[in-house]
């Protein structure tokens, strides 16, 4: 490249897997390519969900993203770049080959493609395995050792609204019924109580700060505690604390516990990398974008920063798992197996109305029938059109 430098923007969430991953690829990018300069700036999770994505659009050139945007990017076409029509056709073909779980299709909606899938998560198992064995314990395999687990105070979860929502619609699966299929509900009404009511039988079992943890703060307690908790059946994982030397104590992570013989089947998380329909360079961000989802990258520079990626050639490479204590080879088939979440212009209105309603029956301020209504009433009003 040739003349003025090139300045980029882009903003990612405060994390060690979100931000670290991105500086590192950003310096790397610049070293190999001078007259680029990449800038990355960070914002809480919180802060970074409660930003409009068109606001952020509008001042940054890359944009770390969940896929529950896809829908509204394809809608609002002025606001993030189709990387279907702008990114290399032989790219897209060889990310939908390998990509770890259904990450990578998780960016595509209406043939609209928001993002490159970067990070991928799906709620896992984690637990310390010195302080199980301290007690002559071993990871729950069923339902009934679970709940058995948490009756002796040994069991977290994370308990803010969104994982009540994610994990309600795991429970439905545990119904044998898929969530969200339709416009009109949610999930029938004798599928969708018998799941809060599944859902709640753990719950009750569990502290009060529960409600106040999400999964970062679940899998921080655990890496903290001196006796208990000590298991954590079902929160997104980050490879981060299965890693030497990142927390106190690391964790080891694995799959889900069967209910009636059914495996549960969590609910896709993740993160993929976007670019402003606004950016004046978009040439060099999708060569950045690419770089940074790219297989070389994503089980090298990407991982070693603190990433968590989305290529499958890191998940079953052997390094990358013999550092994470087999983070990604034991937590792949729950990955693989994750339900990918209604994606519509509107559903992120449902999530957080949604995950509210869930929230307040676990806690005991409703019953199971008028949760369900109220839930049916906000998924039907998320595929309202805009005002």
């Amino acid at each position: 490249m040739a003349g003025d430098s090139i300045r980029l923007r882009g903003i990612a969430w405060n994390h060690t897997r979100g931000f670290a991953p991105m500086v590192a690829t950003a310096q790397r990018y610049g070293e190999l390519h001078p007259d680029v300069e990449i800038a990355w700036e960070k914002r809480s999770l919180q802060a970074f969900a409660d930003a409009p994505i068109e606001a952020l659009a509008a001042e940054f050139d890359l944009l770390v993203i969940d896929h529950p945007f896809a829908g509204f990017a394809a809608r609002h076409c002025d606001v993030l770049l189709d990387l279907n029509a702008r990114a290399p056709a032989a790219l897209l073909a060889e990310h939908a080959v390998h990509s770890a779980g259904p990450s990578h299709a998780s960016y595509e909606f209406a043939g609209f493609r928001c993002a490159l899938a970067i990070d991928a998560a799906t709620p896992v198992s984690g637990w310390r395995e010195d302080l199980l064995a301290r007690h002559g314990l071993t990871p729950p395999a069923t339902w009934e050792e679970l709940l058995e687990l948490a009756q002796h105070g040994f069991v977290a979860v994370a308990g803010i609204p969104v994982d009540c929502l994610m994990n309600f619609f795991m429970f439905c699966h545990a119904q044998g019924e898929e969530p969200c299929t339709g416009r009109e509900r949610v999930v029938s009404p004798d599928a969708g109580a018998a799941a809060l009511t599944l859902q709640r039988e753990l719950m009750r079992l569990l502290p009060p700060e529960t409600w106040e943890r999400n999964p970062i703060r679940v899998w921080e307690t655990l890496a903290r505690s001196n006796d208990r908790p000590a298991f954590c059946p079902f929160a997104y994982g980050y490879s981060n604390y299965a890693r030497a030397g990142y927390a106190a104590h690391p964790l080891r992570f694995g799959g889900m516990v069967t209910h009636h013989g059914r495996r549960l089947r969590p609910t896709l998380g993740g993160t993929g990398l976007a670019v402003s329909a606004r950016c004046r360079h978009p040439a060099v961000a999708l060569d950045y974008a690419a770089q940074v989802a790219g297989a070389a990258w994503q089980r090298t520079l990407y991982f070693d920063a603190g990433g968590q990626p989305a290529h499958r050639a890191a998940w079953t490479d052997p390094e990358v798992n013999h550092r994470t204590g087999h983070f990604f080879r034991d937590t792949l088939p729950t990955l693989d197996d994750s339900w990918v979440r209604p994606r519509h212009a509107g559903y992120l209105s449902f999530q957080d109305r949604g995950g509210e309603i869930v929230r307040d029956f676990l806690l005991g301020k409703a019953e199971a029938r008028p949760a369900l209504a109220a839930l049916d009433s906000a998924y039907r009003q998320s595929f309202q059109p805009d005002p």
